[in-house]
């Protein structure tokens, strides 16, 4: 770990110096219309089903994440005036109303994994109202502005889940929960379910609903259970990092005798705070109905929803702290944050979430640009030079799973069992450093 923090000292070092290249715009955006085209060149179907050991609908929470990153690529593509975005606005709409807009396992569910779909049915509802960009898209708004459509379930599931609050939640037999705010007892599931209720909570508050804190009230509840209650509190504030569930907490040890701090688990919960955040924020120049910000935003308004908004920022503030020490010396973390010797190696997902994070941080002026811009050129360029291959193919990224030994050996060739959300995270990752290079 001490070595570690030498190296990250070296870099900021170099920067200081100017010898740390900085990615350029066109070099950036390039790369993820690589790879994501590798993707949808593969699957031109949306809405068709996965099939990994068994067929699954594919809105579940794996493809949920790509629609994420696909969407932050496809606004940007917009602000940039190219035609691009219309070609994935549209395989994000086909995809949505192959779903009729609907949680995976409908509206009665409350797996944070199957409403993960919901942050980008939000989005796309955004989007949808603010100005047209094609008559296509005009005549397919029209529709859903009528009917509410893309909206309603998601918010009709969320409705539920707050109903529930009281209501065990029975599987097999057994009483697992106290009510919904003890639903999300893996990390994994705050990065699924905190950004659907912030989301709600903006447009719904941007809509006039004088209630709309409902939402973020009731992310903020199974957030802090999964902080500190669930399997005695899965945040240890100490080391400023998260144990992936109550199976990982203390006395359970890496080989090294550290604690267990999956990488790829944190970065969902890293991720997650950023973008319940940014949903809370509004940025300067942002008229009705068009709330996206602009290439270049400088300034932002809490729009005042989220009483829970410094409670996050300070909880995100200290992830970075605690990242920033276990980043490698080739701009990647392991799998094992304190355990370099578990299964170590490259490994993109959890690389691209933290990197995601800071990027929006250095952006919005809550980490400050010289000591990180450092540390995300870095990682973004090792990221595009280890993994991305030539046609658009995203290698060294770990398979789903729950801890370090699961789905390795992570390589630059072996395909994961699901190639989606890693790529999600690559877009998420590409496409807030892309913003953070507007001048």
């Amino acid at each position: 770990m001490k070595q570690n923090v030498l190296i990250v000292s070296i870099f900021l070092f170099l920067f200081s110096l100017d010898l740390i290249a900085q990615p350029q715009q066109e070099e950036v955006i390039h790369m993820l219309e690589l790879a994501n085209d590798h993707f949808m060149q593969k699957y031109p179907d949306p809405g068709k089903p996965t099939f990994v050991g068994k067929e699954r609908p594919s809105n579940l929470w794996t493809r949920g994440v790509y629609f994420e990153g696909l969407m932050a690529l496809a606004e940007v593509e917009r602000l940039m005036g190219s035609t691009k975005h219309e070609i994935y606005k549209k395989y994000i709409y086909d995809w949505g109303e192959a779903h009729k807009w609907q949680p995976r396992n409908g509206v009665t569910t409350r797996d944070a994994d199957d409403y993960c779909c919901c942050q980008t049915y939000l989005d796309i509802y955004q989007y949808v109202r603010s100005a047209s960009t094609s008559a296509a898209e005009r005549k397919r708004e029209d529709k859903i502005r009528g009917s509410e459509l893309l909206i309603a379930p998601t918010r009709e599931c969320m409705d539920n889940v707050i109903a529930a609050n009281d209501i065990p939640w029975v599987i097999g037999g057994q009483d697992k929960s106290a009510g919904s705010a003890s639903d999300w007892t893996w990390i994994d599931a705050i990065q699924m379910g905190l950004p659907v209720f912030s989301k709600l909570a903006r447009l719904r508050h941007l809509e006039g609903d004088k209630e709309a804190s409902r939402y973020t009230e009731q992310g903020w509840k199974m957030y802090e259970m999964a902080r500190n209650t669930i399997g005695g509190g899965l945040f240890n504030t100490t080391d400023g990092l998260w144990w992936r569930d109550k199976d990982f907490v203390p006395p359970y040890k890496e080989p090294n005798g550290e604690d267990c701090y999956w990488s790829r688990g944190n970065g969902w919960v890293y991720a997650a705070l950023v973008r319940a955040m940014d949903a809370m924020l509004l940025a300067d120049g942002a008229q009705v109905p068009q709330y996206w910000e602009l290439l270049g935003t400088k300034k932002w308004t809490d729009i005042g929803v989220d009483a829970h908004f410094n409670d996050y920022k300070k909880d995100y503030l200290a992830m970075t702290k605690a990242l920033v020490k276990c980043q490698r010396s080739d701009g990647f973390w392991n799998v094992s944050l304190h355990d370099e010797s578990n299964y170590g190696g490259a490994e993109l997902s959890g690389t691209a979430l933290f990197i995601y994070g800071m990027a929006w941080g250095v952006r919005h002026g809550y980490l400050p640009r010289k000591k990180y811009t450092p540390l995300i050129y870095t990682s973004w360029e090792a990221m595009v030079k280890t993994c991305l291959h030539a046609n658009g193919f995203l290698g060294y990224v770990q398979g789903t799973g729950k801890e370090p030994k699961d789905a390795q050996p992570v390589t630059y060739t072996k395909e994961p069992d699901f190639d989606d959300f890693g790529l999600g995270c690559f877009l998420l990752c590409g496409t807030e450093i892309f913003k953070l290079l507007e001048k």
